[in-house]
């Protein structure tokens, strides 16, 4: 595994630059110097040393002697910019875009979607990357804006067959590499690491990270410097003015762009419904301590998203507070709050976490237990404690479990489903006023539109009613109605100067990960099980002589998940004999053939169970020569 500081084309290390540090000056590989006139300003200083000082990132192209965000590069023989979502649209999760512009592609973050209830076995959902693959020669990299599934969760998947570096924060590599270990990747992927301020270059591309607030630490949106113009991605965020760790969101840096002027702006629309402002995590905290304070003489047991280690943070601070100790219970929160705290991203008191084995030698008053399954998940811990199913942890009258979490679109009856179970075990359940959500609602989004002033707005994700409305809300800000482009994922964008338009389309439906298999399970295989789940199966299985075709054995019925055969002997008697007449009407028109009889076994199968009991169930007619 590889983890470094960026590279200048050069091979020369380019320091890091934080809030309030001189910005790398560095030249792009395409840049030609130009000698510029010297001219006196106003105090008889030379112009350009101010800016200069004030460490502005210019990036500089081609045929230009200045950044390309104020004068695209006039001899790019019609080349466009082109901006391609495989994923994340029209839909909450899957978040992948690329950035093409002649020979160079860019890919933001590459995350994974969780199933739909009409995905019946189906783990994972993760991009199609087939644009990707037919032009690997010039993907340059993977850039991740933060640490979150939705955006790092299919690399894994999609390093196996477009192998690029990846760039990102300190935090975020670390849960990169944490995946990547697990499918014995570390040795092919070059992992490297990027601080806020810092810009890296990527063929036609110069990003720039930059500071956000989200719930996880580390998060970034990025500057990305283009011979068409300035673009500004950013990515999943909010504003928090009173963060738990590290410093608020560099609102400064975002007026600066605005001044260069940007070309484009793609924001986070999930919360593009909600008004005001998104709260500071910091709330939560004093939540915390108040329901601690009032529930001195229970057990707590706490679900959040394993994640969310500010939040987890502050629930440690209350158990120190209130002297109790910490168990982490659930394979990933384990994995995020052990990397978190080698990082120095979250403080934990000494002797304040102890091991699940050792639960029986506190008092139940005195320990707090953090767990995965707050959206529900099957086998995530709570859904395994409230099913009586953990091996160590159960569920006694009086316990209080606080939900710090709100459910994700699509899982709210799954958390029901463990709320129920939690209450009918005693247990007092807590579900409100727990939790803040990490993404911006709309005055923040209309406080960065205010700095960044965009030309165009193409709203990002989210479901279609949250970037309709993001539309919208981008329009009340002063962009035009022509210039907010709602886009689905697939859609090919051309970015120009003076024009944005939806030029083609490419292969973007997600692929399937079922088990070890990847891809294999497509929308037959969906419909086949969607169908055996709904109605059942009938299998007729009957013996045939290879020559005359005359039947030596059966016809017998099997059912699954149809009927109870041995309740329904009526019914099995009636299909025998629908299956005997059927074969009766073909042997008396000589017809022997396989395909044939298997279709009119079916077919007389379904009209008769229709008519009979109204249901459909899948019939599989087998023939076994002799």
């Amino acid at each position: 595994m590889k983890t470094e500081n960026e590279m200048n084309n050069n091979g020369q290390r380019t320091p890091a630059a934080g809030n309030g540090t001189r910005k790398p000056n560095f030249r792009h590989k395409n840049y030609r110097y130009k000698a510029q006139p010297k001219k006196d300003g106003k105090d008889g200083q030379k112009q350009g040393q101010d800016k200069q000082a004030k460490g502005n990132y210019k990036p500089q192209f081609r045929g230009q002697g200045k950044p390309a965000l104020k004068r695209p590069r006039k001899n790019n023989n019609g080349s466009k910019l082109k901006i391609i979502p495989l994923g994340g649209l029209e839909q909450i999760g899957m978040n992948i875009t690329a950035f093409e512009y002649e020979d160079s592609i860019v890919v933001v973050d590459c995350g994974l979607a969780f199933p739909e209830d009409d995905m019946p076995g189906i783990d994972l959902v993760i991009p199609d990357i087939t644009y990707l693959k037919e032009n690997i020669s010039k993907v340059k990299g993977f850039v991740i804006t933060h640490g979150h599934e939705d955006h790092i969760g299919a690399l894994p998947y999609v390093l196996k067959e477009v192998n690029a570096p990846i760039y990102s924060t300190k935090l975020t590599l670390a849960l990169i590499s944490n995946k990547l270990k697990e499918h014995n990747l570390t040795k092919t992927t070059k992992l490297k690491e990027v601080k806020h301020g810092q810009v890296i270059n990527l063929g036609d591309f110069a990003i720039e990270f930059i500071k956000t607030n989200h719930s996880i630490a580390d998060s970034a949106a990025l500057a990305i410097y283009t011979p068409a113009g300035l673009l500004v991605h950013t990515g999943d965020f909010k504003i928090d003015y009173t963060p738990v760790f590290g410093d608020m969101i560099d609102l400064q840096r975002f007026a600066e762009l605005g001044k260069k002027g940007v070309l484009a702006l793609m924001a986070d629309s999930t919360n593009a419904e909600r008004e005001g402002f998104t709260k500071s995590e910091k709330t939560v905290g004093r939540t915390f301590d108040n329901l601690f304070n009032d529930n001195q003489n229970h057990r707590i047991i706490i679900a959040t998203f394993a994640s969310n280690v500010d939040r987890v943070q502050q629930i440690i601070n209350s158990a120190y507070k209130y002297g109790r100790k910490v168990i982490i219970e659930g394979r990933s929160m384990v994995n995020i709050i052990s990397t978190a705290s080698e990082l120095g991203y979250i403080d934990i008191p000494d002797n304040t976490l102890i091991d699940i084995s050792q639960i029986k030698n506190y008092p139940d008053e005195k320990l707090v237990l953090i767990t995965t399954g707050s959206q529900g998940e099957n086998m995530a811990a709570l859904s395994r404690i409230a099913a009586s199913i953990h091996n160590k942890i159960s569920i006694m009258p009086g316990d209080v479990v606080i939900f710090s979490s709100h459910p994700i679109p699509g899982n709210e009856k799954a958390v029901f489903k463990v709320i129920n179970e939690l209450e009918m075990k005693g247990a007092h359940v807590i579900f409100e006023d727990t939790h803040v959500s990490g993404h911006a609602c709309q005055e923040e989004l209309k406080l960065i539109y205010s700095l960044v002033r965009p030309k165009f707005a193409i709203p990002v994700h989210g479901e279609y009613r949250h970037l309709l409305r993001h539309g919208e809300l981008a329009q009340e800000m002063g962009i035009s109605k022509e210039n907010v482009v709602i886009m689905k994922s697939g859609n090919v964008l051309e970015l120009k100067e003076d024009s944005a338009k939806i030029v083609g389309e490419v292969q973007a439906q997600g692929i399937m990960v079922d088990g070890l298999g990847v891809g294999d399970v497509g929308n037959i295989v969906l419909r086949d099980r969607q169908h055996l789940s709904e109605n059942g199966l009938l299998v007729v299985v009957l013996t045939m002589e290879r020559g005359s075709g005359q039947v030596l054995a059966g016809p017998d019925i099997v059912s699954r998940g149809f009927v109870y055969v041995r309740e329904a002997e009526n019914l099995m008697d009636e299909c025998l004999e629908i299956v005997n007449i059927a074969l009766e009407r073909l042997f008396d028109r000589g017809i022997t053939d396989w395909g044939k009889i298997k279709s009119e076994i079916k077919d007389s199968l379904n009209d008769f169970l229709w008519k009979k009991t109204k249901r459909n169930p899948m019939i599989l007619p087998i023939i076994m020569e002799v």
